[in-house]
Protein backbone atom coordinates (compact mmCIF):
# COMPACT_ATOMS: atom_id res chain seq x y z
CA UNK A 1 0.00 0.00 0.00
CA UNK A 2 1.21 3.55 -0.76
CA UNK A 3 0.50 6.01 2.06
CA UNK A 4 0.90 9.75 2.45
CA UNK A 5 1.09 10.69 6.14
CA UNK A 6 0.59 14.37 6.95
CA UNK A 7 1.94 15.35 10.36
CA UNK A 8 0.15 18.20 12.11
CA UNK A 9 2.04 20.97 13.86
CA UNK A 10 1.58 19.19 17.19
CA UNK A 11 3.97 16.51 15.95
CA UNK A 12 6.74 19.08 16.14
CA UNK A 13 5.73 21.68 18.70
CA UNK A 14 2.78 21.58 21.07
CA UNK A 15 0.78 24.69 21.84
CA UNK A 16 2.51 26.81 24.49
CA UNK A 17 5.72 24.77 24.25
CA UNK A 18 9.02 26.65 23.85
CA UNK A 19 10.26 26.40 20.23
CA UNK A 20 13.64 24.95 21.17
CA UNK A 21 15.54 22.42 19.07
CA UNK A 22 15.35 19.96 21.96
CA UNK A 23 11.57 20.16 22.23
CA UNK A 24 11.14 19.74 18.49
CA UNK A 25 13.49 16.77 18.33
CA UNK A 26 11.70 15.07 21.23
CA UNK A 27 8.33 15.50 19.51
CA UNK A 28 9.69 14.33 16.15
CA UNK A 29 11.08 11.22 17.83
CA UNK A 30 7.56 10.40 19.07
CA UNK A 31 6.22 10.96 15.54
CA UNK A 32 8.88 8.69 14.05
CA UNK A 33 7.97 5.91 16.49
CA UNK A 34 4.35 6.12 15.31
CA UNK A 35 5.31 6.11 11.62
CA UNK A 36 8.00 3.41 11.69
CA UNK A 37 5.53 0.46 11.57
CA UNK A 38 3.90 1.98 8.47
CA UNK A 39 7.30 2.50 6.84
CA UNK A 40 8.22 -1.15 7.42
CA UNK A 41 5.02 -2.51 5.87
CA UNK A 42 4.18 0.02 3.16
CA UNK A 43 5.48 2.68 0.78
CA UNK A 44 5.46 5.88 2.81
CA UNK A 45 5.59 9.58 1.94
CA UNK A 46 5.68 12.07 4.84
CA UNK A 47 4.58 15.69 4.91
CA UNK A 48 4.50 18.05 7.87
CA UNK A 49 3.38 21.45 9.09
CA UNK A 50 5.67 24.41 9.77
CA UNK A 51 3.43 27.14 11.23
CA UNK A 52 5.29 27.72 14.51
CA UNK A 53 8.72 27.39 12.89
CA UNK A 54 8.16 29.72 9.93
CA UNK A 55 6.54 32.28 12.22
CA UNK A 56 9.53 32.20 14.55
CA UNK A 57 11.97 32.65 11.66
CA UNK A 58 9.89 35.53 10.34
CA UNK A 59 10.01 37.18 13.75
CA UNK A 60 13.78 36.74 13.94
CA UNK A 61 14.20 38.05 10.40
CA UNK A 62 12.10 41.13 11.20
CA UNK A 63 14.65 42.12 13.86
CA UNK A 64 17.06 43.14 11.10
CA UNK A 65 16.98 46.13 8.76
CA UNK A 66 14.00 46.24 6.37
CA UNK A 67 16.18 45.37 3.36
CA UNK A 68 17.57 42.34 5.20
CA UNK A 69 14.19 40.71 5.95
CA UNK A 70 13.83 37.32 4.29
CA UNK A 71 10.60 36.66 2.32
CA UNK A 72 8.29 33.86 3.41
CA UNK A 73 9.15 31.58 0.49
CA UNK A 74 12.79 31.51 1.64
CA UNK A 75 11.70 30.90 5.24
CA UNK A 76 9.41 28.10 4.00
CA UNK A 77 12.45 26.48 2.37
CA UNK A 78 14.48 26.85 5.57
CA UNK A 79 11.84 25.17 7.71
CA UNK A 80 11.35 22.40 5.16
CA UNK A 81 15.03 21.54 5.44
CA UNK A 82 15.15 22.01 9.22
CA UNK A 83 12.13 19.84 10.04
CA UNK A 84 12.84 17.32 7.29
CA UNK A 85 16.30 16.78 8.73
CA UNK A 86 14.87 15.95 12.16
CA UNK A 87 12.25 13.57 10.76
CA UNK A 88 14.75 11.88 8.44
CA UNK A 89 17.29 11.31 11.18
CA UNK A 90 14.78 9.94 13.68
CA UNK A 91 13.27 7.62 11.05
CA UNK A 92 16.72 6.34 10.10
CA UNK A 93 17.45 5.56 13.75
CA UNK A 94 14.40 3.28 13.88
CA UNK A 95 14.50 1.57 10.49
CA UNK A 96 16.83 -1.00 8.93
CA UNK A 97 19.48 0.21 6.51
CA UNK A 98 17.54 -1.06 3.50
CA UNK A 99 14.75 1.49 4.17
CA UNK A 100 16.44 4.75 3.15
CA UNK A 101 14.91 8.19 3.79
CA UNK A 102 15.35 11.43 1.86
CA UNK A 103 14.15 14.98 2.46
CA UNK A 104 13.27 16.91 -0.68
CA UNK A 105 12.79 20.67 -0.83
CA UNK A 106 9.52 20.96 -2.74
CA UNK A 107 8.34 23.90 -4.81
CA UNK A 108 4.60 24.07 -5.38
CA UNK A 109 3.14 26.30 -8.04
CA UNK A 110 0.32 28.66 -7.07
CA UNK A 111 -1.71 31.20 -9.03
CA UNK A 112 -0.41 34.75 -8.56
CA UNK A 113 -4.02 35.97 -8.90
CA UNK A 114 -5.33 33.70 -6.15
CA UNK A 115 -7.78 35.75 -4.01
CA UNK A 116 -5.97 34.48 -0.90
CA UNK A 117 -3.33 37.16 -1.48
CA UNK A 118 -6.00 39.79 -0.79
CA UNK A 119 -7.32 38.09 2.38
CA UNK A 120 -4.62 36.51 4.60
CA UNK A 121 -6.02 33.66 6.72
CA UNK A 122 -3.16 31.21 7.45
CA UNK A 123 -1.95 31.41 11.10
CA UNK A 124 1.81 31.22 11.62
CA UNK A 125 4.12 31.76 14.55
CA UNK A 126 3.47 31.96 18.28
CA UNK A 127 0.46 33.45 20.06
CA UNK A 128 0.63 37.08 21.22
CA UNK A 129 -1.20 39.21 23.70
CA UNK A 130 -3.32 41.95 22.17
CA UNK A 131 -0.86 44.76 22.99
CA UNK A 132 2.07 42.96 21.35
CA UNK A 133 -0.04 42.03 18.34
CA UNK A 134 -1.11 45.64 17.81
CA UNK A 135 2.48 46.83 18.08
CA UNK A 136 3.68 44.35 15.45
CA UNK A 137 0.70 45.23 13.29
CA UNK A 138 1.69 48.91 13.27
CA UNK A 139 5.48 48.50 13.10
CA UNK A 140 5.76 45.52 10.74
CA UNK A 141 2.53 45.72 8.78
CA UNK A 142 1.58 42.17 9.79
CA UNK A 143 -2.02 40.99 9.87
CA UNK A 144 -3.42 39.32 13.00
CA UNK A 145 -6.49 37.31 13.91
CA UNK A 146 -7.88 36.43 17.30
CA UNK A 147 -7.06 32.94 18.57
CA UNK A 148 -9.10 32.39 21.74
CA UNK A 149 -7.89 35.04 24.17
CA UNK A 150 -4.71 35.55 22.17
CA UNK A 151 -3.73 36.69 18.68
CA UNK A 152 -1.74 35.06 15.86
CA UNK A 153 -0.22 36.44 12.71
CA UNK A 154 -1.97 35.41 9.48
CA UNK A 155 -0.55 35.34 5.96
CA UNK A 156 -1.81 34.51 2.47
CA UNK A 157 -2.54 30.82 1.84
CA UNK A 158 -3.07 30.26 -1.92
CA UNK A 159 -4.33 26.96 -3.31
CA UNK A 160 -1.59 24.55 -4.49
CA UNK A 161 -1.76 23.89 -8.22
CA UNK A 162 1.23 21.76 -9.21
CA UNK A 163 4.22 20.10 -7.53
CA UNK A 164 7.32 21.04 -9.52
CA UNK A 165 9.45 18.16 -8.17
CA UNK A 166 6.79 15.53 -8.88
CA UNK A 167 9.02 13.48 -11.21
CA UNK A 168 11.76 13.34 -8.56
CA UNK A 169 9.29 12.23 -5.87
CA UNK A 170 7.95 9.49 -8.16
CA UNK A 171 11.49 8.28 -8.88
CA UNK A 172 12.41 8.13 -5.18
CA UNK A 173 9.27 6.18 -4.31
CA UNK A 174 9.98 3.73 -7.13
CA UNK A 175 13.45 3.15 -5.66
CA UNK A 176 12.00 2.32 -2.22
CA UNK A 177 12.90 5.61 -0.54
CA UNK A 178 10.75 7.04 2.26
CA UNK A 179 10.25 10.58 0.96
CA UNK A 180 9.80 13.59 3.25
CA UNK A 181 8.50 16.37 1.04
CA UNK A 182 6.01 19.25 0.62
CA UNK A 183 6.82 20.24 4.21
CA UNK A 184 4.83 23.19 5.48
CA UNK A 185 2.78 23.04 2.28
CA UNK A 186 5.90 23.36 0.13
CA UNK A 187 7.59 26.50 -1.17
CA UNK A 188 5.00 28.74 -2.88
CA UNK A 189 6.15 29.49 -6.42
CA UNK A 190 4.65 31.36 -9.36
CA UNK A 191 5.60 31.56 -13.02
CA UNK A 192 6.80 35.06 -13.90
CA UNK A 193 6.12 36.98 -17.09
CA UNK A 194 9.20 35.52 -18.76
CA UNK A 195 8.20 31.98 -17.84
CA UNK A 196 10.73 31.67 -15.00
CA UNK A 197 9.67 30.33 -11.62
CA UNK A 198 10.02 32.67 -8.66
CA UNK A 199 9.02 32.33 -5.01
CA UNK A 200 6.18 34.39 -3.59
CA UNK A 201 5.32 35.64 -0.10
CA UNK A 202 2.83 33.08 1.25
CA UNK A 203 2.40 29.82 3.17
CA UNK A 204 0.44 27.04 1.45
CA UNK A 205 -1.94 25.05 3.62
CA UNK A 206 -0.19 21.81 4.52
CA UNK A 207 -3.38 19.73 4.35
CA UNK A 208 -4.26 20.89 0.83
CA UNK A 209 -0.69 20.33 -0.34
CA UNK A 210 -0.73 16.85 1.19
CA UNK A 211 -3.98 15.99 -0.61
CA UNK A 212 -2.52 17.20 -3.91
CA UNK A 213 0.62 15.14 -3.30
CA UNK A 214 -1.43 12.04 -2.41
CA UNK A 215 -3.39 12.37 -5.64
CA UNK A 216 -0.25 12.88 -7.73
CA UNK A 217 1.65 9.90 -6.31
CA UNK A 218 -1.47 7.73 -6.66
CA UNK A 219 -1.58 6.94 -2.95
CA UNK A 220 -3.96 4.33 -1.59
CA UNK A 221 -4.42 6.22 1.67
CA UNK A 222 -3.99 9.72 3.05
CA UNK A 223 -3.53 9.96 6.82
CA UNK A 224 -4.06 13.34 8.50
CA UNK A 225 -2.34 12.93 11.87
CA UNK A 226 -3.05 15.49 14.55
CA UNK A 227 -3.72 15.87 18.29
CA UNK A 228 -7.45 14.99 18.04
CA UNK A 229 -8.53 11.37 18.33
CA UNK A 230 -11.10 11.49 15.51
CA UNK A 231 -13.46 13.78 13.60
CA UNK A 232 -16.22 14.83 15.99
CA UNK A 233 -19.80 15.67 15.16
CA UNK A 234 -20.70 18.83 17.15
CA UNK A 235 -17.18 19.26 18.57
CA UNK A 236 -17.24 20.47 22.15
CA UNK A 237 -20.97 19.93 22.66
CA UNK A 238 -22.30 17.58 25.39
CA UNK A 239 -23.82 15.41 22.65
CA UNK A 240 -20.66 15.27 20.52
CA UNK A 241 -20.04 11.95 18.72
CA UNK A 242 -16.89 10.62 17.08
CA UNK A 243 -17.13 9.30 13.54
CA UNK A 244 -15.51 5.90 13.06
CA UNK A 245 -16.35 5.46 9.38
CA UNK A 246 -18.25 7.80 7.12
CA UNK A 247 -18.78 8.20 3.39
CA UNK A 248 -17.71 11.19 1.34
CA UNK A 249 -21.36 12.08 0.71
CA UNK A 250 -22.34 11.98 4.37
CA UNK A 251 -19.41 13.90 5.85
CA UNK A 252 -20.05 16.78 3.47
CA UNK A 253 -23.37 17.35 5.21
CA UNK A 254 -21.52 18.57 8.30
CA UNK A 255 -19.66 21.80 9.00
CA UNK A 256 -16.31 21.81 10.80
CA UNK A 257 -14.24 24.61 12.30
CA UNK A 258 -12.39 26.60 9.64
CA UNK A 259 -9.26 27.01 11.73
CA UNK A 260 -8.78 23.40 12.78
CA UNK A 261 -10.70 20.34 11.55
CA UNK A 262 -12.33 22.02 8.54
CA UNK A 263 -9.19 22.12 6.34
CA UNK A 264 -8.36 18.51 7.19
CA UNK A 265 -11.81 17.24 6.26
CA UNK A 266 -11.79 19.32 3.05
CA UNK A 267 -8.39 17.94 2.07
CA UNK A 268 -9.42 14.38 2.91
CA UNK A 269 -12.58 14.72 0.84
CA UNK A 270 -10.70 16.11 -2.16
CA UNK A 271 -8.39 13.10 -2.10
CA UNK A 272 -11.17 10.53 -1.74
CA UNK A 273 -13.24 12.18 -4.44
CA UNK A 274 -10.37 12.10 -6.95
CA UNK A 275 -9.23 8.55 -6.19
CA UNK A 276 -10.43 5.16 -5.02
CA UNK A 277 -8.42 5.60 -1.83
CA UNK A 278 -9.34 6.17 1.79
CA UNK A 279 -8.54 9.09 4.07
CA UNK A 280 -7.96 8.74 7.79
CA UNK A 281 -7.98 11.49 10.42
CA UNK A 282 -6.91 10.99 14.00
CA UNK A 283 -4.18 11.09 16.62
CA UNK A 284 -0.56 10.70 15.59
CA UNK A 285 0.01 7.91 18.10
CA UNK A 286 -2.78 5.90 16.44
CA UNK A 287 -1.37 6.11 12.90
CA UNK A 288 -1.24 2.36 12.30
CA UNK A 289 -4.59 1.74 14.02
CA UNK A 290 -6.31 4.45 11.94
CA UNK A 291 -5.23 2.73 8.74
CA UNK A 292 -6.74 -0.51 10.00
CA UNK A 293 -10.01 1.13 11.08
CA UNK A 294 -9.29 0.57 14.78
CA UNK A 295 -8.95 4.26 15.70
CA UNK A 296 -9.69 7.71 14.31
CA UNK A 297 -12.07 8.39 11.43
CA UNK A 298 -12.01 6.78 7.99
CA UNK A 299 -13.58 8.60 5.04
CA UNK A 300 -14.44 6.47 2.02
CA UNK A 301 -16.08 6.95 -1.34
CA UNK A 302 -18.53 4.09 -0.93
CA UNK A 303 -21.94 4.97 0.42
CA UNK A 304 -23.16 3.34 3.58
CA UNK A 305 -24.37 3.90 7.10
CA UNK A 306 -22.26 6.25 9.20
CA UNK A 307 -20.55 4.36 12.02
CA UNK A 308 -19.73 6.07 15.31
CA UNK A 309 -17.37 5.10 18.09
CA UNK A 310 -19.10 3.97 21.27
Amino acid sequence: MRIVAALGGNALLRRGEEPTAGNQRRNVRIAAQALAPLALAHELVITHGNGPQVGLLALQSAAYKPDEVYPLDVLDAETEGQIGYLIEQEMRNLLPADRPCATLLTQIEVNAQDPAFRTPTKPIGPVYGEADARTLESTRGWCFTQDGKDFRRVVASPQPQRILEQDVIDLLIKEGVIVICAGGGGIPTIRGQGGQFVGIEAVIDKDQASALLARQVKADALLMLTNVDAVHERWGAPTSNRFRKISLENIRRFTFAAGSMGPKVDAACSFVEATDGIAGIGALKDAEAILGGHAGTLITRSAGQTVYWD
